[in-house]
Protein backbone atom coordinates (compact mmCIF):
# COMPACT_ATOMS: atom_id res chain seq x y z
CA UNK A 1 0.00 0.00 0.00
CA UNK A 2 2.90 2.35 0.70
CA UNK A 3 4.41 1.70 -2.73
CA UNK A 4 1.27 1.83 -4.89
CA UNK A 5 1.26 5.29 -6.39
CA UNK A 6 -2.24 5.44 -7.86
CA UNK A 7 -4.83 3.21 -6.17
CA UNK A 8 -8.48 3.08 -7.24
CA UNK A 9 -11.26 4.37 -4.96
CA UNK A 10 -14.60 2.62 -5.57
CA UNK A 11 -17.88 3.75 -4.05
CA UNK A 12 -21.52 2.82 -4.66
CA UNK A 13 -24.34 5.32 -4.88
CA UNK A 14 -27.71 5.88 -6.52
CA UNK A 15 -26.02 5.92 -9.94
CA UNK A 16 -24.23 2.63 -9.27
CA UNK A 17 -20.51 1.97 -8.84
CA UNK A 18 -18.06 4.82 -9.35
CA UNK A 19 -14.26 4.46 -9.54
CA UNK A 20 -11.58 7.13 -9.40
CA UNK A 21 -7.83 6.64 -9.67
CA UNK A 22 -6.20 8.94 -7.15
CA UNK A 23 -3.06 9.07 -5.06
CA UNK A 24 -3.69 8.22 -1.42
CA UNK A 25 -1.49 8.22 1.64
CA UNK A 26 -1.69 5.79 4.52
CA UNK A 27 -1.58 7.10 8.07
CA UNK A 28 -0.67 3.94 9.97
CA UNK A 29 -1.01 5.60 13.36
CA UNK A 30 -4.67 6.50 12.88
CA UNK A 31 -7.24 3.75 13.41
CA UNK A 32 -6.83 0.06 14.11
CA UNK A 33 -5.69 -0.77 10.55
CA UNK A 34 -4.65 2.72 9.47
CA UNK A 35 -6.44 5.49 7.63
CA UNK A 36 -6.24 6.54 3.98
CA UNK A 37 -6.31 10.16 2.80
CA UNK A 38 -6.55 11.56 -0.69
CA UNK A 39 -8.34 14.17 -2.74
CA UNK A 40 -10.26 14.42 -5.98
CA UNK A 41 -11.48 17.25 -8.17
CA UNK A 42 -14.75 18.86 -7.11
CA UNK A 43 -15.88 18.35 -10.71
CA UNK A 44 -15.69 14.58 -10.07
CA UNK A 45 -19.17 13.78 -8.79
CA UNK A 46 -18.09 10.71 -6.85
CA UNK A 47 -17.93 12.72 -3.64
CA UNK A 48 -21.59 13.77 -4.00
CA UNK A 49 -22.83 10.17 -3.75
CA UNK A 50 -24.11 8.51 -0.65
CA UNK A 51 -21.51 8.09 2.05
CA UNK A 52 -20.94 4.51 2.93
CA UNK A 53 -18.42 1.74 2.64
CA UNK A 54 -15.79 2.21 -0.02
CA UNK A 55 -13.14 -0.05 -1.52
CA UNK A 56 -9.62 1.09 -2.37
CA UNK A 57 -7.60 -1.22 -4.62
CA UNK A 58 -3.81 -0.98 -4.50
CA UNK A 59 -2.22 -2.84 -7.40
CA UNK A 60 1.40 -3.88 -7.08
CA UNK A 61 3.61 -5.28 -9.82
CA UNK A 62 1.87 -7.46 -12.38
CA UNK A 63 2.81 -9.36 -15.52
CA UNK A 64 1.61 -11.83 -18.13
CA UNK A 65 3.00 -15.37 -17.87
CA UNK A 66 3.40 -17.31 -21.12
CA UNK A 67 2.78 -21.07 -20.99
CA UNK A 68 5.62 -21.43 -23.49
CA UNK A 69 8.06 -20.86 -20.61
CA UNK A 70 7.03 -24.02 -18.70
CA UNK A 71 9.14 -27.12 -19.27
CA UNK A 72 6.15 -29.03 -17.94
CA UNK A 73 4.31 -28.22 -21.20
CA UNK A 74 6.29 -31.11 -22.68
CA UNK A 75 4.40 -33.47 -20.34
CA UNK A 76 1.12 -33.48 -22.23
CA UNK A 77 0.84 -29.78 -23.05
CA UNK A 78 -1.57 -29.09 -20.18
CA UNK A 79 -0.58 -25.46 -19.57
CA UNK A 80 -2.34 -22.14 -20.14
CA UNK A 81 -1.41 -18.47 -19.88
CA UNK A 82 -1.87 -16.71 -16.55
CA UNK A 83 -1.15 -13.45 -14.78
CA UNK A 84 1.11 -12.86 -11.78
CA UNK A 85 0.28 -9.91 -9.51
CA UNK A 86 0.09 -8.39 -6.05
CA UNK A 87 -2.89 -6.42 -4.78
CA UNK A 88 -4.36 -5.12 -1.53
CA UNK A 89 -8.04 -4.28 -1.05
CA UNK A 90 -8.82 -1.86 1.80
CA UNK A 91 -12.44 -1.29 2.82
CA UNK A 92 -14.04 1.18 5.17
CA UNK A 93 -16.44 4.09 5.44
CA UNK A 94 -15.61 6.97 3.08
CA UNK A 95 -15.91 10.52 4.36
CA UNK A 96 -15.59 13.38 1.87
CA UNK A 97 -14.68 16.82 3.17
CA UNK A 98 -13.91 20.33 1.91
CA UNK A 99 -12.46 21.96 5.03
CA UNK A 100 -9.52 24.04 3.72
CA UNK A 101 -7.13 23.19 6.57
CA UNK A 102 -7.77 19.45 6.32
CA UNK A 103 -7.35 19.66 2.54
CA UNK A 104 -4.11 21.62 2.89
CA UNK A 105 -2.80 18.94 5.28
CA UNK A 106 -3.64 16.14 2.82
CA UNK A 107 -2.07 17.99 -0.13
CA UNK A 108 1.03 18.83 1.93
CA UNK A 109 1.46 15.22 3.09
CA UNK A 110 1.00 13.84 -0.42
CA UNK A 111 3.41 16.38 -1.89
CA UNK A 112 6.02 15.74 0.80
CA UNK A 113 5.76 11.98 0.14
CA UNK A 114 6.27 12.25 -3.60
CA UNK A 115 8.89 15.01 -3.47
CA UNK A 116 10.99 13.41 -0.70
CA UNK A 117 13.52 11.72 -3.00
CA UNK A 118 14.12 14.73 -5.25
CA UNK A 119 17.34 16.70 -5.01
CA UNK A 120 15.35 19.95 -4.77
CA UNK A 121 11.91 18.98 -3.46
CA UNK A 122 9.00 21.29 -4.14
CA UNK A 123 6.78 22.13 -1.15
CA UNK A 124 3.26 23.48 -0.97
CA UNK A 125 4.69 26.54 0.80
CA UNK A 126 6.71 27.34 -2.33
CA UNK A 127 3.55 28.57 -4.08
CA UNK A 128 1.78 31.81 -3.11
CA UNK A 129 -0.72 31.21 -0.30
CA UNK A 130 -3.59 32.87 -2.21
CA UNK A 131 -2.94 30.55 -5.15
CA UNK A 132 -2.98 27.46 -2.90
CA UNK A 133 -6.23 28.61 -1.24
CA UNK A 134 -7.82 29.00 -4.69
CA UNK A 135 -6.63 25.54 -5.76
CA UNK A 136 -8.02 23.99 -2.57
CA UNK A 137 -11.48 25.31 -3.47
CA UNK A 138 -11.40 23.04 -6.52
CA UNK A 139 -10.85 19.75 -4.65
CA UNK A 140 -12.58 17.53 -2.11
CA UNK A 141 -10.72 15.40 0.41
CA UNK A 142 -11.43 11.77 1.20
CA UNK A 143 -10.83 10.08 4.55
CA UNK A 144 -11.22 6.32 4.87
CA UNK A 145 -10.51 4.53 8.12
CA UNK A 146 -9.64 0.98 7.10
CA UNK A 147 -12.09 -1.51 8.62
CA UNK A 148 -10.75 -4.57 6.81
CA UNK A 149 -8.06 -5.52 4.32
CA UNK A 150 -7.35 -8.39 1.98
CA UNK A 151 -4.04 -9.02 0.26
CA UNK A 152 -3.31 -11.28 -2.68
CA UNK A 153 0.05 -12.33 -4.05
CA UNK A 154 -0.05 -14.65 -7.04
CA UNK A 155 3.47 -15.26 -8.29
CA UNK A 156 3.29 -18.78 -9.76
CA UNK A 157 3.35 -20.37 -6.31
CA UNK A 158 0.87 -22.94 -7.63
CA UNK A 159 3.57 -24.19 -10.04
CA UNK A 160 6.56 -26.41 -9.38
CA UNK A 161 9.93 -24.90 -8.53
CA UNK A 162 11.11 -25.82 -12.04
CA UNK A 163 8.19 -23.99 -13.64
CA UNK A 164 8.76 -20.94 -11.39
CA UNK A 165 12.41 -20.90 -12.44
CA UNK A 166 11.34 -21.16 -16.09
CA UNK A 167 8.95 -18.23 -15.65
CA UNK A 168 11.69 -16.27 -13.90
CA UNK A 169 14.01 -16.91 -16.85
CA UNK A 170 11.33 -15.83 -19.34
CA UNK A 171 10.52 -12.66 -17.41
CA UNK A 172 14.21 -11.99 -16.77
CA UNK A 173 14.81 -11.80 -20.52
CA UNK A 174 12.12 -9.12 -20.91
CA UNK A 175 12.93 -5.49 -21.65
CA UNK A 176 10.20 -4.47 -19.19
CA UNK A 177 11.49 -3.38 -15.75
CA UNK A 178 8.44 -4.78 -13.93
CA UNK A 179 8.85 -8.16 -15.61
CA UNK A 180 12.48 -8.30 -14.52
CA UNK A 181 11.63 -7.30 -10.92
CA UNK A 182 9.01 -10.08 -10.72
CA UNK A 183 11.59 -12.49 -12.19
CA UNK A 184 13.88 -11.67 -9.28
CA UNK A 185 11.07 -12.43 -6.80
CA UNK A 186 10.36 -15.77 -8.52
CA UNK A 187 13.99 -16.82 -8.39
CA UNK A 188 13.61 -17.76 -4.73
CA UNK A 189 11.80 -20.81 -3.43
CA UNK A 190 9.59 -18.68 -1.11
CA UNK A 191 7.18 -16.70 -3.28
Amino acid sequence: MREARLPTLITAGAEGLVATHLPMILDEAEGEHGTLYGHLAKANGQWKGESGEALVIFLGPDTYVSPSWYRSKLDGGKVVPTWNYEAVHACGPAEFFDDPERLRSVVRRQTDRHEADREHPWAVGDAPDAYIRAQLRGIVGVHLEIARMEGKRKFSQNRSLTDRQDVAAGLGASTNDTDRSIAAMLSTEDV
